[in-house]
């Protein structure tokens, strides 16, 4: 057992010191900080190339991510770990007045003993084995952990099997720029050192799934992540004609309550579900107020999975979506007869028809029907549209298909569906070939022996059920499923786009070991010390070993 916890929750605090929250200066400030400390040590004094400061590609900021390396002489090998963490937080607002203390973890625990505090968090507190500041559990000390076991085998390579990359990558709580990045070098590392890589760590923060869940958790694989959109065309009517038009509002309302929280749509696999989907956005998308109803709607939805690909999906969402429709006209007839009655006027039956398609149909549609005049058109409207910095990529994609709508001949109500964001891959490690069944071996044996010496039951799942870089390191989908994802995102090629090939290039089998805590993302983000400073680094690091050695 290596003795770190004095050094890892040093670390910890250092990084934490530093305000480092996605989208700012500080990711710039606090990647210069680890490539300095890096550099101090001696092993990268030798070998100054071991290091690399990489600033992201394609990224409208100006950021970077730090890689180093150290090649282990205990026997030649080119087998190598890649052990990885995010450098970024989300914002301090929530800390409210205690805000400029977040990222200094004594100076806001002594705040925090004067304030009214939940009873949970006043014991943690009480208790000294927690850690309060904001990153100290997402993920600042899974990093610190990191950082260790680098400047561990730096000191003692002739301990070391093979070879250990960490990447700390930034920009992880917004756009993933930083892992995408990544990528590219650690091909360019592969190819000038033949590393073979074998299997990858990510340290991201585990949580208890449930109120008195006394398990650590440890995560084989992870969630994936979709950003299902509608774009929802009703027909205008001036509100005092209200039965003469159909309002996309109405239609959107009912396709939130079809669609969020609904069972159906969750994701089983290997024992495990994904949660619901639920509503993220909706509005309409008029530009000010006025006495006619909306033209559009839009909507879109935080989307879980685990097994089904983003093909499947959309499927999936288009049959729900004519559910919603059928249910919008259901009862806007059933409404309008019931006025007409109360009007003493005469019912007219409404025109309109359920009427579902992607946004690779339409555009298919349009293609067809008006050649490059459409493409031509549209490749132009893109390129001015970049020019609104303001415009994310949702609203960019919602934006496109506005504009692609005005070129159909049928301009009666309508959803599209498509998706607006970056799909983060599924992954499942579930021993379908050599590397991930050595990975779980690995695992399964850390976990034998680290159990005795640690109070808390330390459970295997399948999936990482949060949002998280490890997506990106490989990729269990196919080609139709990811061509499902550029072919249905409008604004793919301009505004979005993903080097997909990258990961399913590197494709190591990756698993999670992370600190544990509560409220990451919240005013009281807190993190135990005795499993994050104690436990993680010795599982890592014993997995570390039994991979390498392993045939």
């Amino acid at each position: 057992m290596l003795y770190c916890r004095d050094e890892v929750l040093f670390l910890t605090n250092q990084l934490v010191n530093i305000e480092s929250i996605v989208n700012t200066e500080g990711e710039k400030e606090i990647s210069s900080a680890i490539h300095t400390l890096l550099s101090s040590y001696p092993y990268f004094k030798e070998n100054p190339d071991h290091i690399i400061k990489q600033q992201t590609i394609n990224d409208d900021q100006e950021r970077y991510n730090v890689i180093a390396f150290v090649k282990g002489t205990k026997k030649p090998s080119n087998k190598t770990i890649v052990l990885m963490g995010h450098l970024d937080t989300v914002g301090i607002e929530d800390y409210n007045q205690l805000k400029d203390k977040a990222c200094f973890p004594e100076v806001l625990m002594e705040s925090l003993h004067s304030e009214d505090l939940p009873p949970t968090v006043h014991e943690h507190l009480q208790s000294e084995n927690y850690l309060f500041g904001r990153g100290v559990l997402d993920m600042k000390s899974g990093i610190a952990s990191h950082l260790y076991l680098l400047n561990y085998y730096s000191e003692h390579p002739e301990e070391l099997e093979g070879n250990l990359v960490v990447v700390v990558e930034c920009d992880e709580e917004d756009g993933s720029h930083g892992i995408l990045s990544a990528l590219k070098e650690l091909k360019q590392l592969r190819e000038e050192h033949n590393f073979e890589y074998i299997g990858a760590i990510n340290a991201d923060f585990v949580s208890p799934r449930f109120e008195g869940d006394e398990n650590r958790y440890i995560y084989k694989g992870t969630v994936g992540k979709l950003l299902p959109s509608f774009f929802i065309i009703g027909a205008e009517t001036h509100v005092g004609s209200a039965f003469e038009g159909i309002d996309p509002n109405f239609i959107a309302a009912e396709l939130t309550r079809q669609i969020s929280y609904n069972p159906e749509l969750c994701n089983e696999a290997f024992g495990e579900t994904t949660v619901p989907p639920v509503s993220l956005k909706q509005t309409d998308l008029k530009p000010s107020y006025t006495v006619q109803t909306a033209l559009a709607a839009y909507v879109y939805f935080n989307f879980f999975i685990h097994s089904w690909s983003p093909k499947e999906v959309l499927e999936k969402l288009k049959v729900q979506a004519e559910i919603a429709f059928n249910n919008a006209l259901t009862t806007f007839k059933n409404r309008y007869k019931a006025f007409s009655v109360a009007s003493d006027q005469p019912y007219v039956e409404a025109p309109w028809k359920s009427r579902v398609m992607t946004y690779e149909e339409m555009d298919q549609l349009l293609v067809d029907e008006h050649g490059e005049s459409y493409t031509h058109h549209m490749e132009k409207f893109k390129n001015v549209l970049l020019l609104n910095k303001e415009l994310d990529t949702r609203m960019f994609a919602a934006r496109v298909v506005e504009e692609a709508w005005k070129w159909m001949s049928d301009r009666s109500p309508a959803i599209i569906v498509f998706y607006s964001s970056l799909y983060s891959p599924r992954i499942d490690v579930s021993g379908k070939n050599t590397r991930e069944k050595n990975l779980i071996e690995a695992l399964e044996h850390a976990v034998e022996k680290i159990q005795p010496t640690y109070q808390h039951p330390i459970v295997v799942r399948n999936f990482f059920p949060y949002i998280s870089d490890m997506s990106f390191v490989a990729l269990s989908d196919d080609e139709g499923g990811i061509n499902a994802v550029s072919q249905n995102n409008p604004g793919w090629g301009t505004k979005h786009y993903v080097e997909y090939s990258d990961i399913r290039d590197i494709n190591v089998p990756v698993i999670n070991i992370g600190p544990y805590g509560f409220d990451a993302h919240k005013q009281f983000e807190r993190m135990e010390l005795d499993y994050s400073l104690e436990v993680v680094p010795n599982l890592t690091n014993l997995v570390i070993q039994f991979l390498l050695s392993s045939k």
